[in-house]
């Protein structure tokens, strides 16, 4: 499914910018000129779990993830650093769902559906080239806080309980490359990005020993995003 929706973005991505290699005419010529802009930005999402493992009591433990394709959705403020060079504030609603199968259980309690929706408040940095007629490529770095509204994390029942539970706040990193068109009346910015959990969002169970999460040692965000941004 990643592999798909990644070669996918990439030849739309080739395509807009044959498109956009053959406009001769300068839209927006003053619009890099400005110090702060801003805009929005919709988006698709498929987000799975990067798992790693420790030493318990269940040595085959083995959690496979299966991921859906989600949307996200936002708001931009961009402050010019340099002309190649900017921050930009891009706060958002990132939502996906994934199945979790714990290949090792059991007991038949073996699949969780988990539902996320995170408040996704990213800074980041992004370097643009110069740009040619109306095309402008660019890479993008940055960090972001996340708040995970379908965490469960004050729910008193675990896996136990048949509930899957996670950590509410984390912390992310992304990186992204795209390219800007400078259309007639806005900018239209397609990136493709790449994002990742630095913290633990696993919550463990109040029982020991627990099959369902006593083996993992972290579980992390990890997905490809597909990125449009109107400015």
């Amino acid at each position: 499914m990643q592999k798909t929706f990644f070669i996918s973005v990439c030849l739309l991505f080739m395509s807009w910018s044959i498109l956009a290699q053959r406009e001769r005419v300068e839209n927006l010529p003053s619009f890099d000129k400005r110090r702060i802009h801003y805009g929005f930005y919709l988006g698709l999402n498929t987000n799975g779990f990067k798992v790693e493992y420790k030493p318990s009591v269940f040595p085959n433990a083995e959690i496979e993830v299966e991921s859906e394709v989600g949307f996200n959705v936002g708001l931009i403020a961009d402050l010019k650093l340099h002309n190649n060079i900017n921050l930009r504030f891009e706060p958002g609603l990132i939502s996906n769902t994934k199945v979790l199968r714990f290949k090792h259980v059991t007991t038949g309690q073996d699949v969780r559906e988990v539902g996320n929706t995170y408040l996704h408040l990213p800074f980041i940095f992004k370097f643009s080239t110069n740009r040619l007629n109306n095309v402008r490529p660019y890479v993008l770095g940055g960090a972001s806080f996340d708040y995970n509204f379908s965490s469960n994390e004050s729910n008193q029942n675990d896996n136990f309980g048949g509930q899957f539970r996670q950590n509410a706040s984390n912390l992310m990193y992304e990186v992204g490359v795209g390219i800007d068109l400078y259309l007639p009346y806005f900018k239209f910015s397609p990136s493709i990005r790449g994002i990742f959990s630095i913290t633990n969002e696993v919550k463990y169970d109040e029982r020991t020993p627990s099959q369902w999460t006593d083996p993992i040692a972290f579980m992390g965000t990890r997905g490809i995003f597909l990125h449009l941004s109107f400015e």
